[in-house]
């Protein structure tokens, strides 16, 4: 029943979002399409939407993007001196790396969080175990490629989603 009204919540907001009026009419039309498009499709909703509802997930969230952006300018400029001076080390591959989140919608935000890192895709999560193609792999210890690849999103990323 939660995953319903979070669901319908989601659609209802969506709808706001897209006519940006509150006429009673277009409302109401909103409504309609809300409850029927939930009642096909909640199945397809995450679990435990309601934690996001809680203001301190929020804020980790707002706390998580500027984190997010810097990682993701200094990948850039790695990438960058890798490419334009042909004589610095690429070392490209495909790597096996353990995350500790537990949430499917945590995993998923790690993984896209990866991919949109330049130097960085992922390509499959398989359980705990995420394979990344890597454009320089550097080292063969697990636990280290695990913490330079994932160990930096992965706390604020718990603390959102778990």
């Amino acid at each position: 029943m939660m995953k319903w009204l979070m669901c319908l919540l989601s659609m209802l907001i969506l709808w706001v979002l897209l006519f940006w009026t509150y006429e009673p009419m277009v409302l109401a039309a909103g409504l309609c399409a809300g409850l029927f498009l939930s009642t096909w499709f909640s199945g397809l909703f995450p679990e435990n939407m309601q934690k996001l509802l809680n203001p301190k997930r929020w804020g980790y969230f707002l706390l998580y993007l500027p984190y997010f952006f810097w990682h993701v300018i200094r990948a850039n400029f790695d990438v960058m001196l890798r490419v334009i001076p042909p004589e610095l080390p690429i070392r490209p591959g495909i790597v096996k790396v353990r995350t500790t989140l537990t949430s499917d919608m945590a995993k998923t935000f790690l993984a896209n969080s990866i991919t949109l890192t330049p130097g960085t895709l992922t390509m499959d999560i398989d359980g705990q175990d995420v394979y990344v193609h890597w454009i320089n792999i550097d080292t063969e210890d697990v636990k280290k490629r695990t913490e330079e690849i994932c160990g930096r999103f992965e706390p604020l990323l718990r603390r959102i989603f778990e």
